[in-house]
């Protein structure tokens, strides 16, 4: 008899406590987005995951300053390949963005000539 009460409020217990747990969460939440700490923070990481700075680009596609675009592009299509194979996911898109930073630092190099 002693058991099954003690069982009983064991899950009785766990149930309160895990509803609390749950509307603590909730109010937290609620908290974060009232003043803006979640979009924030949201945005940053966003941010940050897709600003690649160009020495750390051309230090992944192996080029230099003074490669040209086509060699760029076919040191890109070599590496993209062999992590396609037998890489990892991770290595493919980082490859993918170093490429895209210096397809927009190329682009802006274009239009500078272009303009001048």
């Amino acid at each position: 008899m002693a058991a099954r009460i003690l069982a009983n409020l064991i899950v009785m217990g766990s149930g309160i406590l895990g509803r609390a747990v749950f509307q603590a969460y909730r109010q937290a939440l609620a908290n974060a987005s009232k003043s803006g700490v979640a979009q924030e923070t949201v945005q940053n990481i966003r941010r940050a995951s897709k600003i690649m700075a160009e020495p750390e680009a051309r230090q992944i596609l192996g080029v230099t300053e003074h490669s040209s675009w086509d060699e760029i592009l076919q040191k890109y299509d070599n590496l993209f390949e062999q992590n396609a194979k037998n890489g990892s996911f991770y290595l493919q898109s980082k490859v993918h963005q170093a490429k895209e930073c210096l397809e927009t630092v190329y682009q802006k190099k274009a239009q500078g000539t272009m303009d001048a």
